[in-house]
C-alpha cells in the first residue's frame, strides 16, 4: 500500500496527472486520451500506472472497449475535474487582469432570478466595473448546484431543494418565488373567474420536466388536491418555448410570477384563479460551503442583497 500522506502527494502529484485522469474520465479510452493530450499511448499508459502506484489502487477498469472509473477512481476523477476548473478560473482571471480587464464573473440563476434580480445586478456591476466579463447560466437549482460544486460558477441565485444541501452550500435569501397559473388572452378559461380542477384538467398543460424540483412541487400540489397530474402535457425547461406555446395555443402553464408579470401587464397572458396552490419558496445566493467570496463575485452578491432589501422595504 502506498503512503497517501498529504506531503507525499503534494510533492509528487502534478497537473499533468490530473489532466490525464480528467481526460480518461471523459473519453474512457486510452487511444482517445493520448490523442487529446498529444502524447503517445505508451506514455499515457505509463503515466496512469505511476498514478495508480502512488495511490495504491486502480483508477480505471481495463475493459476491451472502454475504461470506466472504479469506485475510488470516481472520487479521484471528481477531484481532478474540480481542481482543473479552479485552476482554469484562476488563469483566466489573471490573464484578464494582465490585459487591463476586470476579470471574469460566472453566475447561475433560476428562471425567476434571471427575469429581474440578475439583470438589475448585472447593470449595476457593469457600471462599476465596465471591463468585467460576465457569463450567465440559466438552469434549475439542482443543476446550478452541480456546477457550483464543479467550480464552473462563482455563485448561483437559486433555491435549496433539500435541507441536506445546507451541509454543502451557504445560502443567503434574496426573495420569495411565487408561481401562478396562466393562459393566453384568447383561452376559454381566461374570463371565467374561479376555475375548477375538472375544468383545468380538460386542457393541455405545459410543465417543467419530470425530475426537476419545480415539477416535484407541482405534482405534490395535484396530489394534495386529490387529482392526478395531467396526461396531456408538453415538458420543457426552455422559457422561450414556455412563453411562445402559451401565447400561441390553448395551454395552461405554471410559471414564476416574475417571469410572467410583463406579459400579464400587457394583457397577453391571464392569471387563473384555481384551487391549486404552491407555497412561495425563497431563492437566494448559493455559494460553496465555507468559501468566502471576494472581488467581483462578492460585490455582485452585495448588490443582489442590497436590491433585495430595497424591494422588501417598498413591498
Amino acid at each position: 500500500m502506498s503512503d497517501l500522506s498529504f506531503p507525499h502527494l503534494r510533492n509528487w502529484l502534478k497537473f499533468r496527472h490530473l489532466l490525464l485522469v480528467d481526460t480518461l474520465g471523459r473519453t474512457r479510452n486510452m487511444h482517445l486520451a493520448a490523442q487529446q493530450m498529444n502524447l503517445s499511448q505508451p506514455a499515457i499508459s505509463k503515466m496512469l500506472k505511476e498514478i495508480e502506484s502512488l495511490l495504491g489502487f486502480a483508477l480505471f477498469e481495463r475493459q476491451t472497449r472502454s475504461m470506466p472509473p472504479t469506485a475510488l477512481g470516481e472520487q479521484v476523477l471528481r477531484y481532478a475535474h474540480v481542481t482543473l476548473n479552479d485552476a482554469c478560473n484562476f488563469f483566466e482571471q489573471i490573464d484578464s487582469l494582465r490585459r487591463g480587464g476586470h476579470g471574469h464573473l460566472r453566475v447561475g440563476g433560476i428562471f425567476a432570478a434571471t427575469a429581474v434580480a440578475l439583470p438589475d445586478a448585472i447593470i449595476q456591476i457593469k457600471q462599476r466595473w465596465p471591463l468585467l466579463s460576465i457569463e450567465v447560466v440559466e438552469h434549475t437549482s439542482d443543476h446550478l448546484m452541480e456546477m457550483l460544486e464543479e467550480k464552473t460558477l462563482h455563485l448561483a441565485v437559486a433555491r435549496l431543494t433539500d435541507e441536506t444541501q445546507r451541509h454543502r452550500f451557504d445560502f443567503q435569501p434574496v426573495a420569495p418565488e411565487p408561481f401562478c397559473f396562466v393562459v393566453n388572452d384568447q383561452h376559454p378559461l381566461c374570463d371565467q373567474g374561479p376555475v375548477t380542477l375538472p375544468q383545468l384538467l380538460e386542457w393541455p398543460w405545459i410543465l417543467y420536466p419530470k425530475g426537476t424540483p419545480i415539477r416535484a412541487r407541482m405534482e405534490r400540489a395535484f396530489a394534495e388536491a386529490g387529482v392526478a397530474v395531467p396526461r396531456n402535457t408538453i415538458d420543457t425547461i426552455s422559457m422561450q418555448t414556455f412563453l411562445k406555446v402559451l401565447q400561441g395555443g390553448p395551454m395552461v402553464g405554471m410559471l414564476p410570477q416574475a417571469m410572467v408579470d410583463p406579459h400579464l401587464a400587457s394583457g397577453r397572458l391571464r392569471s387563473l384563479d384555481t384551487p391549486l396552490h404552491l407555497e412561495p419558496q425563497d431563492y437566494g445566493i448559493l455559494t460553496r460551503k465555507g468559501e468566502e467570496l471576494n472581488g467581483a463575485p462578492l460585490e455582485f452578491a452585495q448588490i443582489l442583497l442590497a436590491d433585495a432589501r430595497k424591494a422588501r422595504k417598498y413591498r
